[in-house]
């Protein structure tokens, strides 16, 4: 009789700290899990990289139809010798309404996918996080947003579309901390798609269209699939 208490209160004794171990354990993680969460901006929806992608390709079909899919423009050589800064100018103001456009329409998709997400899930939008994450995405955009404008006062066209390819991806880069994992390697694509525009600027337009089209929709569709669509 007494070995059999003994042996029921090893077994109890080595239980309760297994339970406690994982009870512990459990704990744990629910603490980390409520520190990223409120470190990060994770109401960042896949479907609106989706829709920003496609309206970006939406935007630079209209610009190569506009510019009758003359690269010439894009072009260093082409573009002094055939004195092409004379007359590009009067078609500065379409194409700034056309990347307008995609801005407002980019912005209003992903403010509306993100709020969705947010109320399914039960998350503020409006967070320290996401105060940090704007601030640390907007310097380098208002940074790049000002030397493009510099870019083009002195008709330096060919360099207008690395230059955003590249500041965006700084954007991303500085404010991927404060959101997903998979926007730092978005920016780190950005800022070498970028690099390469540098170099072949004939095909700057072509660029920008792979960086603002294709590879929103290929990051929106990994985000979407990784965090939303098992939860739908």
């Amino acid at each position: 009789m007494v070995i059999k208490r003994i042996l029921f209160y090893f077994v109890f004794q080595s239980t309760f700290k297994m339970t406690t171990k994982y009870t512990s354990k459990q704990q744990i993680d629910e603490i980390r899990n409520l520190m990223e969460r409120s470190s990060r901006f994770i109401s960042l929806s896949g479907l609106s990289g989706i829709s920003a992608g496609i309206v970006a390709l939406a935007g630079a079909l209209f610009s190569f139809f506009y510019l009758e899919l003359d690269v010439r423009y894009f072009d260093i050589d082409r573009y002094f010798n055939d004195k092409l800064y004379r007359i590009f100018p009067a078609k500065y103001y379409i194409l700034l309404l056309d990347a307008a456009i995609i801005l407002i329409l980019a912005l209003a998709f992903t403010i509306f996918f993100t709020t969705r997400k947010a109320q399914r899930k039960g998350l503020k939008v409006w967070t320290h996080a996401t105060r940090l994450m704007l601030y640390n995405l907007s310097v380098p955009l208002l940074a790049g947003g000002i030397f493009c404008i510099i870019l083009l006062y002195y008709n330096l066209i060919f360099l207008v579309a690395p230059a955003t390819l590249i500041f965006y991806g700084l954007a991303l880069l500085n404010a991927s901390k404060y959101t997903l994992p998979e926007i730092q390697w978005l920016g780190i694509s950005e800022i070498l798609l970028g690099l390469i525009a540098s170099v072949w600027v004939g095909y700057g337009l072509i660029f920008w269209t792979i960086g603002f089209g294709l590879l929103h929709i290929l990051y929106g569709t990994i985000m979407y699939y990784r965090y939303e669509s098992k939860r739908v």
